[in-house]
């Protein structure tokens, strides 16, 4: 739960808004940023499952489903400024996390790693609203935005602020981008239902964590047909980065097992503080008029021994003046965290550990097929709202430590007469 609302703010913190160069207007003439304002329907459904959940100590159910529907309103304040309001509720459903407390379910049915509780916490819903305001320059060259976004988990709370300045010069072929982010988080920490009332157990004396992020990105058109990027983050965390619920056992200590359940020896103790490099680079290239070809790479690297390498490769195929399809393939590879060891190998004189295999050397495959429909005019009406474009993604991923997903994705965005 902690990475995916993490991701979710990561996501809904960084705001670009694109500039259109229209050479046939004389400069008396000051295009708006945004002419109209526009509403974006989007949702999506997420589906998982695997065997080697973090909340049974790295062995059970990863089984989980995820459905959040979002609006995105954008709306014009003036010829310069846009304002955004960004609204998602995330529903989901985990199997592994309703082993929190595995003996909460139903009493005829034996507790188990690969089963899950029909207790409360196998539920829960993220809220989140973000705003950003964006300000441009009378020519368009210069860029500066403020968001702030705010999110609530049963177990979880978190604000966050920040801003963003683009330049745009050699006109308009070359941009560069600097933007930060401060994001401050409070655990309602919650522990595996056997260790609350455990005497030697140690629960956490701070529960929260702030993350510091800053961006730099630098883009340029190469020719009429290739354009490349590069981009650089650096993210600083500290406090709390366990998650409490995600149990441990110790190879070295007898195992205390009820019904087909291994209870926890602890839960995961990771450091502190975190520190992550992220540096990457995109190639577009405009093939033809039908066909064009987006590549992407990023290395990561961060002080807790994690490092990974992402290739992406994505070619729209415009079919129609309307209708591009969006097949693609990703790739991603990592090593292990220091800490990480599987189910039951972890010893209880190690000071830091973890079983989530999310912090495992592994390599993933995603195979990813879309198609959008768009029409630039808006003749399709609904009330004051013309259609300007629907949106649908389907992507499969798999990692071959066991762990399949699928991710469904879609979205309508009008524009307001």
């Amino acid at each position: 739960m902690k990475k995916r609302f993490t991701l979710v703010l990561l996501l809904i913190s960084i705001f670009t808004v694109a500039q259109e160069k229209d050479k046939n207007t004389s400069e008396a003439y000051k295009k708006r940023v945004l002419e109209s304002t526009e509403i974006d329907f989007l949702t999506s459904y997420y589906t998982q499952d695997g065997d080697n959940a973090a909340v049974t100590g790295g062995r059970g159910t990863e089984e989980l489903t995820d459905f959040t529907p979002t609006v995105v309103v954008s709306i014009p304040l003036n010829d310069d400024d846009v304002l955004t309001i960004d609204a998602s509720v995330s529903a989901y459903t985990s199997a592994s996390s309703s082993n929190v407390d595995p003996f909460d379910g139903d009493p005829n049915v034996d507790a188990s790693p690969f089963i899950a509780s029909s207790g409360a916490s196998r539920n829960d819903v993220l809220t989140t609203v973000s705003v950003n305001y964006s300000h441009s320059s009378d020519d368009r060259n210069k860029i500066w935005s403020a968001n702030a976004a705010v999110a609530n988990e049963y177990d979880y709370f978190s604000i966050g602020f920040g801003g963003s300045y683009t330049m745009l010069f050699n006109e308009k072929n070359t941009e560069f981008s600097v933007k930060a982010n401060v994001f401050l988080d409070t655990w309602n920490a919650i522990y595996p239902t056997e260790l609350r009332d455990d005497n030697n157990f140690i629960p956490f004396d701070d529960e929260s964590r702030n993350s510091y992020s800053l961006g730099l990105g630098f883009s340029q058109i190469l020719s009429k047909k290739l354009q490349g990027s590069l981009s650089v983050d650096v993210i600083r965390q500290d406090g709390l980065l366990s998650t409490p619920f995600q149990r441990v056992q110790f190879a070295d200590v007898a195992d205390r097992v009820v019904q087909q359940f291994t209870l926890g020896d602890d839960v995961e103790r990771l450091p502190d503080t975190r520190f992550k490099i992220a540096a990457g680079g995109r190639l577009h290239y405009y093939l033809n008029e039908i066909v064009a070809i987006r590549t992407f790479y990023r290395y990561y690297t961060d002080d807790w021994g994690i490092n990974s390498h992402t290739a992406n490769i994505e070619v729209p195929i415009k079919i129609t003046d309307k209708f591009t399809l969006y097949p693609s393939y990703r790739f991603y590879t990592q090593t292990a965290a220091d800490y990480f060891a599987p189910f039951n190998q972890h010893l209880s004189t190690q000071q830091l550990y973890t079983s989530d295999y999310d912090l495992s050397d592994f390599n993933a495959n995603q195979y990813g097929f879309g198609i959008s429909y768009t029409d630039i005019f808006a003749k399709f009406h609904i009330w004051k709202f013309g259609l300007k474009n629907i949106d649908f993604r389907f992507r499969q991923y798999e990692r071959n430590t066991g762990l399949k997903a699928s991710l469904f994705s879609g979205g309508v965005s009008f524009i307001m007469d």
